[in-house]
C-alpha cells in the first residue's frame, strides 16, 4: 500500500514509528526552503526509514539524540548503498524536529573555560552589546586578547590590576613576525581591550598608550578603485532575464551607485527601503544608521528582483540565496562571491576581486565630478574626515596645481 506525501513524494508504505506524525510537516518545510523535487524525495524517504528504525529499536520521540543519527547511518550503510546526501538529510530532519520542539535540544557539556578565556568572553560581550561592532571585527579582536591574557597570566587567575606597560610591550615584541596588516590589527585590538579594562576600573593607568606603534605611514597607497568603464561593462554583461541575474544586477548597482559595503548589502532588509520617500536605511559600522537617497536606476533594479526573481520566503532580507535552503546570505562573503564570479564572467581585469573597489570607484568618480570630500564622506558614511582624505591622492587636477616645475624645464 503506497502513501503520497504532500502530493509530491510516494512512499512504498505509510510512515510508522515515533516520527510518523511529523513526516508531512517536515516535507512541507523542506519544500518551502526551495529544495529540488529529487532532494525532497530523498529527505522524506530518509525520515520515514529513520522513523521505522527507531520503532524497531523501541526509541520514543522524546528520547531521540544525536547518537541515534550515527547508529542509523551505520545501519543503513550496511544494507543499502549510501548516498552523498543521507547524512545531511538526517541532520535537516533533526534540526526541524528540534525547532518544532518535537524532540529535546541536547545540552552539550560545556568545556570549562580558563580565567583568561572568561575575561576575553566578557570583553567580547562588551564589543557586541556596548560597542555594537561588526561580527567580523569582534572575531578578529578576541583571539588576540585571548593570547595576550594567556601570555600574561597563563591558565591561572587573571589579575588585570597587576598589568604593567612591560607586559604590553613584551607581548607586542613577541608578535613581531606578524604580517604588517595583522600586526596593526593586533595593536588596535590591544588598545581597545586596554581602554575597556580602564573603563571597567580594573586598571588606573592608561596602558593603551604603552602599545608600540607599528610603523605604517598613513595614505601610503592609492585606493584600488574599479573604473567607470569597467563598471558599465560589468553591468552590461549581467543576464537580467534570469532571477539570479536580476538579483546580481541589483546588488552590483548598490555597490557601484551608493558605495555600500558588502555586509551592508547582505544584511539589507525589506523594511529598510522607503519606496515613497525614495530612501534606503543602511546599518553601517558600529550600528550607525545612514539614510541614503535611492537612485531611480537602483530602485527599479531592486523592484524587478523582488517582483520577478526573489524566491518565496518568510525572510525579511532583500537578497536571498539562489540555492536551497532559501535564506539570506550568512555574511558579507556571499556578496563578495557574486562580485568575484561576475568579474570573471565579464573578463574584466579589475584592481581586485572584492566588493570594496566599487566604494573606491564611486568616491573617485565623485571627486572628478567636483564633489567635496565632506560630501563623499557623508555618502560613504565616514565618521571621521581623515578617512575620506585618502581620495585626495586620486584628484589629479588638484594635485597638478601643487606640483613643482621640473628643473630645467621641458626638454
Amino acid at each position: 500500500m503506497t502513501c503520497v506525501i504532500n502530493n509530491q513524494v510516494i512512499l512504498s508504505r505509510p510512515p510508522e514509528g515515533p516520527l510518523a506524525a511529523h513526516i508531512v510537516s517536515f516535507a512541507k518545510s523542506v519544500s518551502e526552503q526551495g529544495y529540488s523535487l529529487s532532494s525532497l524525495k530523498q529527505q522524506v524517504r530518509i525520515a520515514a526509514c529513520f522513523s521505522r528504525w527507531l520503532k524497531q529499536k523501541g526509541v520514543g520521540v522524546r528520547s531521540i539524540c544525536s547518537d541515534h543519527q550515527i547508529r542509523y547511518l551505520r545501519y543503513r550503510a550496511r544494507r543499502v548503498r549510501p548516498c552523498p546526501g543521507d547524512a545531511a538529510a538526517l541532520r535537516h530532519l533533526i534540526d526541524f524536529l528540534r525547532r518544532a520542539d518535537a524532540i529535546p535540544t541536547e545540552k552539550l557539556s560545556a568545556r570549562r573555560l580558563t580565567p583568561a578565556e572568561r575575561c576575553a568572553q566578557a570583553y567580547e560581550q562588551y564589543l557586541r552589546e556596548a560597542r555594537a561592532l561588526a561580527r567580523a571585527t569582534i572575531a578578529n579582536y578576541v583571539p588576540f586578547i585571548c593570547d595576550f591574557l594567556k601570555d600574561c597570566f597563563g591558565d591561572g587567575r587573571v589579575r588585570l590590576s597587576r598589568l604593567c606597560a612591560g607586559d604590553v610591550v613584551r607581548f607586542v615584541q613577541r608578535q613581531a613576525p606578524l604580517h604588517l596588516k595583522r600586526a596593526k590589527l593586533m595593536t588596535t585590538a590591544l588598545r581597545s581591550f586596554l581602554h575597556y579594562v580602564r573603563y571597567r576600573g580594573e586598571v588606573t593607568l592608561d596602558l593603551a598608550a604603552a602599545v608600540p606603534v607599528v610603523p605604517n605611514w598613513p595614505m601610503t597607497s592609492i585606493p584600488r578603485a574599479i573604473s567607470a568603464d569597467h563598471v558599465r561593462q560589468l553591468l552590461a554583461g549581467i543576464d537580467r532575464r534570469t532571477a539570479v541575474g536580476r538579483r546580481d544586477y541589483a546588488i552590483l548597482l548598490l555597490l557601484a551607485r551608493l558605495g555600500l559595503r558588502s555586509g551592508e548589502v547582505a544584511f539589507l532588509e525589506l523594511d529598510d527601503i522607503d519606496w515613497n520617500a525614495g530612501q534606503v536605511s543602511v546599518c553601517g559600522k558600529s550600528g550607525q544608521h545612514n539614510e541614503l537617497p535611492l537612485p531611480t536606476e537602483v530602485g527599479q533594479a531592486i523592484a524587478a528582483y523582488l517582483r520577478r526573481g526573489r524566491p518565496p520566503s518568510t525572510s525579511r532580507r532583500v537578497f536571498l540565496r539562489a540555492k536551497a535552503p532559501i535564506r539570506g546570505f550568512h555574511g558579507a562573503s556571499g556578496v563578495g562571491s557574486i562580485v568575484r564570479h561576475s568579474l570573471k564572467r565579464a573578463g574584466i581585469d579589475a584592481p581586485t576581486t572584492g566588493a570594496h573597489q566599487f566604494r573606491h570607484g564611486l568616491a573617485t568618480e565623485m571627486l572628478r565630478q567636483g564633489a567635496s570630500l565632506s560630501e563623499i564622506g557623508e555618502l560613504l558614511g565616514h565618521r571621521h574626515p581623515q578617512t575620506t582624505e585618502i581620495y585626495t591622492k586620486v584628484d589629479m587636477k588638484a594635485l597638478r596645481t601643487l606640483a613643482l616645475p621640473w628643473p630645467g624645464g621641458v626638454r
